[in-house]
């Protein structure tokens, strides 16, 4: 099959580099057409609103060629830039199709997962600046052009994710005993759960796909990233985490309520450590939410529930909401549970069926309420 790739870079800095990754990529058997995306300054430095303003500009210039070119005849979109080149570059990318396949050749001069939350933008990463040919850089080009013949290999057949709706999943690691059941549970009855990992960032893509209708139904069992929104923790803004797909029925858990997802525990500040708290990992560290922020998190979450337009059922696990709020567990707060039962209940509308269970969120039992309400679902549609 014919392979073709469009390649994006500042050429006004990028000229060598670019050259040599176009004769890669033909060593490959890829047909390479180049776009300019290079700022308009006419050899002047550009303050930063006028650096700005011309960087937009260089996006509009090249978009509706990028946009064309996808939908017409080619396979895959590379970029290489560094700093100011791969920011543009990453505006273009991040507004194509969700995988559409586009890799970025880049020196990374910024923290990959807000750009990266919510598209599959595969990072190619320089590690030597994009500064003159050497042979650290060829290499990277080279097996960048490998990469990328590849993805030009692949027959596409459209946006898989719209056009085969999916049920949308949120989970855990704090959540994954929960959600391994119910994924088996789900592909028992025929479908093929898309999940996603409610860490701040993956709620991002969760939102994104639920925008464009990848879901025929949603069950948010670890609606976490409100914590992040609400209360604290590292994330990327997603308005719309708890209204995407208002119009699908929803059924929701309060998975990872209970806790705020906070980095490296030598970079936790000192007023979060004097509360329960354990280290999920070497880089994250779980801190237990205190009452107030509990019931704000349910009034907060009352309010989203009731926009919702379509079915929506809440499941209460009062045995626990994540795996260490448990007996023992680091975080268990048996009031805390009911603290977050009895608000929500209270704020929300009537037509929101609310199930209170005496399990942890990760028994059988629950597992099988989830499931039993998603086949009352598809009864009623």
């Amino acid at each position: 099959m014919t392979k073709n790739a469009l390649l994006l870079a500042t050429l006004a800095t990028k000229q060598d580099e670019v050259d040599y990754l176009t004769q890669c990529l033909a060593y490959h058997d890829v047909n390479v057409r180049c776009l300019d995306v290079s700022l308009a300054a006419g050899g002047r430095t550009l303050d930063g609103a006028e650096k700005s303003a011309a960087m937009q500009a260089s996006v509009e210039r090249v978009w509706a060629e990028v946009a064309a070119a996808v939908e017409d005849d080619i396979h895959a979109i590379v970029g290489i830039g560094g700093g100011t080149g791969g920011e543009i570059i990453l505006s273009v990318l991040r507004a194509l199709p969700i995988t559409f396949p586009k890799v970025l050749v880049t020196t990374l001069p910024f923290d990959p997962r807000i750009a990266l939350a919510d598209n599959s933008i595969i990072i190619m990463p320089t590690l030597a600046d994009i500064t003159g040919l050497n042979a650290t850089l060829r290499e990277v080009l080279e097996n960048t052009s490998a990469m990328v013949s590849g993805l030009c290999s692949t027959q596409r057949k459209g946006d898989a994710c719209i056009r085969v709706p999916s049920v949308g999943v949120t989970a855990l690691g704090a959540t994954e005993a929960a959600v391994k059941p119910l994924i088996a549970g789900l592909k028992e009855r025929g479908e093929e759960p898309t999940v996603f990992h409610s860490n701040g960032y993956g709620g991002a893509a969760f939102t994104r796909f639920a925008e464009r209708g990848a879901f025929h139904t949603v069950i948010d069992l670890t609606p976490h990233e409100l914590t992040r929104i609400e209360v604290a923790g590292a994330h990327v803004d997603m308005p719309a985490r708890f209204s995407a797909a208002s119009d699908r029925p929803r059924i929701v858990l309060p998975g990872g309520l209970n806790f705020i997802g906070l980095g490296e525990k030598s970079l936790v500040p000192s007023r979060y450590l004097d509360r329960p708290h354990y280290a999920h990992s070497g880089f994250f560290t779980h801190v237990k939410v205190d009452e107030d922020e509990m019931v704000h998190l349910a009034k907060t979450l009352a309010g989203h529930l009731n926009a919702l337009t379509a079915l929506c059922s809440l499941i209460i696990p009062l045995g626990g909401f994540s795996h260490q709020d448990r007996a023992d567990g680091p975080i268990e707060d048996i009031e805390l549970r009911h603290v977050f039962a009895d608000v929500i209940r209270e704020a929300l509308k009537p037509d929101v069926a609310v199930t209170c269970l005496n399990e942890h969120i990760s028994a059988p039992a629950i597992t099988s309420k989830i499931l039993e309400t998603y086949d009352d679902y598809k009864r009623i549609n």
